[in-house]
């Protein structure tokens, strides 16, 4: 009998790889069906969330033309915040933060998702950009929403960027328009409750002035209250005369408190105000001037006090000889000549800046370049009241000082000063108060000076002027004078007995007679004889000795000034 399996027909052979496979498929688990999805699982990629940040960006980056802060803020001439803000930086450098912060109202669809019906951005638009290829922190208000103030803003918004220019040791620039995220009394309604007025951000402010983070400030509409406070506080601002104006209050509280009705922002605080008295450093035509102020002031500055100030290549040498100045200074006493254009030649050509030219007009202070280097200035102005230092200039100079000081940059003065200013209206303005903050400004900052007289030195404020550094660092022109009086007024003092005693016509015959004697001994080269002024020197060379010095300054005492600074030997304080 024959076995059944004879009887099958025989299998196929199976290579090896084939068994390899069959096996492979009896030990893998079994693959599980993927659940079908469901209508509300939001997607792998996010881009759910992602289109509703879109969606909220591309809101608050499209202008509202029915927006009736949109159009006030046309109507008054102002740029609109994003359009300040692309204009001001480098192209293509801005880099929001904060880019959806603001009011959103929520439509809740279906499970999960929910999508944004309206949006309100917060008025302040902050964030990075460059200025000119430096890397900058800066804050925008929105005077279209809420007017600026803190209704319509997220006040840890602008305390954030307050806070990361310390941190990263970037300069801040602040274009401020309305209340900068002041209050307003509707805050009361909103919170169903009254509050002591909070002042979190000014911390921060007090101590980037200090450390030497440049604050730089443009008024570009009113700034009122705390957005006045935030730009006046700044080492550098300026006001845009078509549009700026600054108050602690607008004219409907101020006819409330002081009965002044009918003022317009600009008779309450405008620039003919505020670029007059100090309270704004620089006036500009428009806002696109106000922008390249900034950036202008910033190309002198460090990033923070840490650091040194930049220097560029410059074209202009060092040695160049300036002719011209042998003949500036008149040989007759009683006339005038231009200061500025003492400074003009003696400095890199086109890399003067002045800083509040129009008030404290006594005095001229800016900024400048020699060889490439920054420089602070101080002059006196001699066309305005004989250059005599009265309050004002005193105030000015002093605070040019400090901003010299904090920022680590050298400062180089011609002088020509016969004293602070006298008469009533100098006592009325506490002339002396202002002089003495002066002095103590001059012997507390510890930046390098060097002095070059080129006329007069007079009285408490000459000494002040020319003695705040030991050893001293200056030099004189040939048409240096100095003492303790000038000779008119100081004859008629130091003689007053002796020219009373006399016949009018002798005591004009005496009088000419001690004039020619003092005239003779006051020759600088006397002085010079008894060590008193350390060099005279030919005004063609100022550039070159001034420039040499600065380089000095650069290249030695300025790096040990900065370990200096970091050990704690010095505290350079701007406020």
């Amino acid at each position: 009998m024959s076995d059944d399996n004879d009887t099958k027909s025989p299998s196929p052979l199976i290579n090896p790889s084939q068994r390899l496979s069959q096996l492979a498929g009896h030990v893998a688990a079994p693959k599980k069906r993927r659940a079908a999805k469901t209508k509300d699982e939001p997607p792998a990629d996010y881009s759910d969330i992602l289109s509703q940040l879109d969606t909220l960006r591309t809101i608050a980056n499209t202008p509202d033309a029915k927006n009736r802060g949109y159009v006030r803020q046309k109507q008054a001439g102002k740029l609109w915040v994003r359009e300040r803000v692309l204009q001001l930086l480098d192209e293509g450098s801005f880099y929001e933060v904060g880019s959806v912060s603001g009011t959103v109202k929520w439509r809740k669809l279906s499970g999960t998702k929910e999508e944004p019906i309206s949006y309100v951005p917060s008025n302040n638009v902050q964030g990075f950009g460059m200025l000119r290829g430096r890397k900058v922190v800066f804050t925008a208000d929105d005077f279209s929403i809420r007017a600026g103030h803190a209704d319509g803003a997220l006040m840890e918004k602008t305390i954030y960027m307050e806070k990361l220019a310390i941190a990263l040791k970037l300069p801040i620039v602040k274009l401020v328009d309305g209340s900068s995220g002041g209050g307003s009394v509707t805050t009361i309604k909103t919170a169903g409750y009254s509050y002591i007025p909070p002042m979190p951000s000014f911390e921060f402010l007090v101590q980037q002035l200090n450390m030497g983070i440049p604050n730089l400030g443009a008024v570009l509409g009113p700034a009122i209250g705390l957005g006045a406070a935030r730009v006046v506080a700044c080492h550098f601002s300026v006001m845009a005369a078509d549009v700026g104006s600054l108050f602690n209050a607008g004219p409907k509280v101020v006819a409330g408190a002081t009965f002044e009705e009918g003022l317009s922002l600009t008779d309450l605080g405008g620039p003919s105000m505020h670029c007059t008295n100090g309270t704004i450093d620089n006036l500009a035509a428009n806002e696109q001037e106000c922008f390249e102020q900034l950036r202008t002031v910033l190309s002198y500055l460090p990033n923070w006090g840490g650091s040194l100030p930049p220097v560029r290549t410059s074209e202009d040498p060092a040695d160049r000889r300036c002719e011209e100045l042998r003949t500036i200074i008149p040989r007759r006493k009683a006339r005038m000549y231009d200061p500025r254009k003492i400074i003009t030649t003696v400095v890199d050509i086109g890399s003067w800046f002045e800083i509040g030219a129009l008030w404290g007009t006594t005095a001229i202070v800016g900024l400048a370049r020699l060889a490439g280097r920054p420089i602070g200035i101080v002059s006196l102005n001699c066309e305005v009241n004989a250059g005599a230092l009265d309050a004002a200039g005193s105030q000015k100079i002093t605070r040019h000082l400090k901003f010299c000081d904090i920022f680590n940059i050298p400062l180089v003065q011609f002088v020509d000063i016969p004293g602070y200013a006298v008469g009533t209206v100098a006592e009325r303005t506490a002339t002396m108060r202002h002089g003495v903050a002066l002095a103590t400004a001059y012997f507390s900052t510890t930046m390098p000076v060097f002095s070059v007289v080129t006329r007069r030195v007079y009285g408490v404020a000459g000494g002040i002027m020319l003695d705040c550094r030991n050893p001293r660092m200056r030099v004189a022109w040939p048409s240096g004078e100095w003492g303790s009086l000038p000779l008119d007024g100081g004859i008629e003092v130091g003689h007053a007995a002796e020219l009373r005693a006399l016949e009018p016509d002798k005591r004009a015959e005496r009088y000419k007679e001690l004039e020619e004697e003092y005239t003779r001994l006051m020759n600088p080269v006397r002085t010079a004889n008894a060590f008193g002024i350390e060099e005279i020197i030919d005004p063609a060379v100022t550039r070159k000795v001034v420039a040499e010095w600065v380089k000095h300054v650069y290249e030695e005492l300025l790096p040990a000034r900065l370990l200096d600074r970091a050990s704690g030997k010095i505290h350079p304080m701007f406020y």
